[in-house]
C-alpha cells in the first residue's frame, strides 16, 4: 500500500473521531498535558490518544464500575417530595426565571468542577465584549504557556504557538472545543496571566453570590484550592443565560472547525435532544463526569447541575432522568393577566389620592402541577405626586401552598399629577379626620 493511500485512510479516520467523541456521550474536560500545533500533528496526537485509552480501558471499566455500585443520592432540599436519587457525588435542578433549587442533594459542597470553570472564562468574555472593552475581531497572541504542545492527553483548539486568533474564534474554542489553549491565551490578553485572570473570575464569583467557589486558573485543570459548587455552577449558568444572549447560541453549536480541524461539541445531549443548548461538560480523574445542562420545553427553562458521576454515559442519562423528573412534575403559572388592575395605590399631595397599579410585564411562576397559586399586594411606602406613567409603585408576591414563589413589580396605570396647594390642603384635612 503506497504512502499516498495511508495518508487519505489517516485523514478520513481522523475526520469522524469529532463525530464519534460528541456521539458518544462526550467530553473529555480538561486533562493535564497537550496537542500539537498544526493539522498533521494534531491527528498523530489523537491517534496516541486512541492506543491509549484502549491500553487504559480495563482500569476505567473497573473503576466506573465501583463508582456505579455506590448507593445513588438522595435529595436532600426538594420543592417536592418525589424528586430522583442519582448516582453523582453532587446534583442540583433549578428553575431558570426565579432562580429558585427545585431540588438538589448535597449542593454546596466544594468540589473540584473541571472543564465547567471554562463557563466563567466564556463568561467574562461575553460581558467584556458587551461592555466595549473587547471586539470579536480583536487578536489574541498565544504564548508558549498558552500552547499545547503536542501530546495527546489535554483538550486543544489547536492553536499554533506565537499565532493569532480572533477574539470570537477563541470564545468558540472555549466553548464548544473546551480548549485549555484558547482559555490560557485570553486569560493572558485580558489580565496579563493565568493568576492575574483568576482574580477577575473570583471576583465576578463573588458578585454572583458563588459562595463556595474559588478558581486558581481559566481552564478547570487540577488544583487543590480550585473548587465549585453544583449551586455556584447553576448560579453561573443563569448569569450566562441572561446576561450573554448575544453569545448564547454559540453553547448550542455541535462543532467548529479551526487550523483545519473540525472538532465536535462534547454534550452528547445536543445530539439527542432539542431543548438542550447548553452549556458545559467537564472531566478529570479528581472531578469525575460533570456536566451543565441548560433544556427549555414551551415556557420553562431547567437548568441541571451533575457533578463527579462515574461515566459519559451516566452524566448523559442522570441529566436526562433530572430533566424528565423537573418538567413533568413543574408548570408554568400566570398568577396575574398583564393589564389587570392588582389593586389602587394610594398617592399623597396628588389630584387622585390613589392610582391602579398593574404588571409591567408578563409573569409567570413554576409551581408543582396543579398547585393553586395565591398572590398580596405589598404597597411602596408614603408613595407621593407626580407620579409617572409605568413608575413603581409596589410589588405583587405569589406564593403557593404557603411558600413564596416569586414577585413582580406593580407600576402606575395611569400618570397621577401633583395637585395645587388648596387640593392638597383639604385632602390632608380628610386624612386627618378619618374621611
Amino acid at each position: 500500500m503506497g504512502a499516498q493511500t495511508l495518508l487519505t485512510m489517516n485523514t478520513k479516520t481522523f475526520s469522524l473521531l469529532p463525530l464519534l467523541f460528541a456521539l458518544t456521550v462526550s467530553t473529555l474536560g480538561p486533562h493535564s498535558t497537550s496537542w500539537a500545533t498544526s493539522p498533521a500533528s494534531a491527528k498523530n496526537a489523537a491517534q496516541k490518544k486512541a492506543v491509549a485509552q484502549k491500553k487504559a480501558a480495563p482500569g476505567k471499566k473497573a473503576s466506573a464500575a465501583a463508582a456505579a455500585a455506590l448507593p445513588a443520592l438522595a435529595a436532600d432540599e426538594s420543592v417536592v417530595p418525589n424528586a430522583p436519587a442519582l448516582a453523582a457525588k453532587a446534583w442540583l435542578i433549578m428553575d431558570f426565571d426565579s432562580g429558585e433549587v427545585l431540588a438538589s442533594a448535597n449542593a454546596n459542597e466544594a468540589l473540584p468542577p473541571a472543564s465547567l470553570t471554562k463557563m466563567m472564562t466564556s463568561y467574562l468574555v461575553e460581558q467584556a465584549l458587551r461592555a466595549g472593552k473587547l471586539k470579536p475581531t480583536d487578536l489574541v497572541t498565544v504564548s508558549e504557556n498558552a500552547w499545547c504542545r503536542g501530546t495527546s492527553a489535554e483538550s486543544c483548539m489547536y492553536l499554533p504557538l506565537n499565532s493569532q486568533a480572533t477574539v470570537i474564534d477563541i470564545l468558540r474554542g472555549i466553548i464548544i472545543q473546551s480548549g485549555n489553549d484558547a482559555s490560557k491565551a485570553i486569560a493572558e490578553h485580558m489580565a496579563g496571566s493565568e493568576a492575574g485572570f483568576a482574580k477577575l473570575m473570583n471576583a465576578e464569583a463573588q458578585r454572583l453570590g458563588m459562595t463556595n467557589t474559588h478558581f486558581v486558573n481559566p481552564t478547570g485543570l487540577p488544583d487543590p484550592a480550585h473548587k465549585s459548587s453544583a449551586r455556584d455552577m447553576a448560579i453561573l449558568a443563569r448569569a450566562i443565560i441572561r446576561e450573554s444572549s448575544e453569545y448564547y447560541p454559540i453553547y448550542a453549536e455541535r462543532d467548529f472547525k479551526y487550523n483545519g480541524i473540525k472538532q465536535g461539541n462534547r454534550n452528547a445531549l445536543l445530539y439527542t435532544d432539542p431543548t438542550v443548548d447548553g452549556l458545559k461538560t467537564g472531566h478529570t480523574a479528581e472531578a469525575g463526569f460533570c456536566l451543565v445542562t441548560s433544556s427549555k420545553r414551551n415556557d420553562m427553562r431547567l437548568i441541571t447541575v451533575i457533578l463527579n458521576t462515574h461515566s459519559m454515559q451516566a452524566r448523559a442519562d442522570l441529566t436526562r432522568t433530572l430533566l424528565g423528573w423537573g418538567f413533568s412534575t413543574f408548570e408554568k403559572s400566570t398568577p396575574i393577566e398583564l393589564g389587570r388592575v392588582v389593586t389602587a395605590a394610594a398617592v399623597s399631595g396628588g389630584k387622585e389620592s390613589t392610582v391602579p397599579a398593574v404588571l409591567g410585564a408578563p409573569w409567570l411562576v413554576t409551581v408543582p402541577r396543579g398547585q393553586q397559586v395565591q398572590t398580596r399586594f405589598e404597597a411602596q411606602a408614603d408613595l407621593q405626586a407626580p407620579v409617572a406613567k409605568g413608575a413603581v409603585v409596589g410589588k405583587v408576591i405569589a406564593t403557593s401552598n404557603g411558600k413564596t414563589v416569586g414577585e413582580a413589580p406593580l407600576v402606575a396605570q395611569v400618570e397621577v399629577a401633583r395637585a395645587n396647594i388648596l387640593v392638597r390642603a383639604w385632602n390632608q384635612l380628610k386624612r386627618l379626620f378619618g374621611q
